[in-house]
């Protein structure tokens, strides 16, 4: 895993260079979205449970895999879907914080998609949950926290589909 910091520099000394205009400017915002990264992430560590939660009343009431015979109409199933949303959570936000989406990859979507596939997870309704976890976190954050944890979400999704 990098963070942002480590990403610019090794960027630039792998061309044996000095940081530029550009990645003086990466760091900078980086560095001034600070407060709202440490304030994000303090928020969902008090709150993940009730984001969990919510997303997944959003996402699955309505769906038929929560129903009798459906995909997660056993307990078990339904528990391990939660644990995995608490997990994407928990993930999305060491991103967040980091500035860098490598730990996903690493530590997520590397052979989840396929994972999934062969236990019968269904794909869909996991993104669904994920992008209710995102705007469930959008609306507990406030706009500019919001996004800047959402493209985390994003990241997750696009990694399943």
């Amino acid at each position: 895993m990098q963070d942002a910091v480590t990403s610019v520099i090794n960027a630039s000394d792998a061309q044996c260079q000095y940081l530029d205009g550009a990645s003086l400017a990466t760091l900078m915002t980086y560095f001034q979205m600070g407060e709202l990264r440490i304030q994000a992430a303090t928020t969902i560590n008090a709150k993940a449970a009730e984001i969990v939660k919510a997303a997944v009343a959003q996402s699955f009431s309505s769906v038929e895999i929560s129903r009798p015979g459906g995909q997660f109409s056993t307990t078990r199933r339904y528990a391990a879907c939660v644990r995995d949303l608490d997990y994407f959570l928990r993930y999305a936000t060491y991103a967040m914080l980091a500035g860098d989406s490598s730990i996903l990859d690493e530590r997520v979507l590397n052979g989840l998609k396929e994972t999934y596939h062969s236990l019968g997870v269904p794909i869909d309704a996991t993104v669904s949950a994920i992008q209710a976890m995102k705007e469930v976190t959008i609306t507990l954050l406030g706009d500019e926290a919001g996004k800047e944890m959402g493209v985390y979400f994003d990241y997750i999704c696009a990694g399943l589909r």
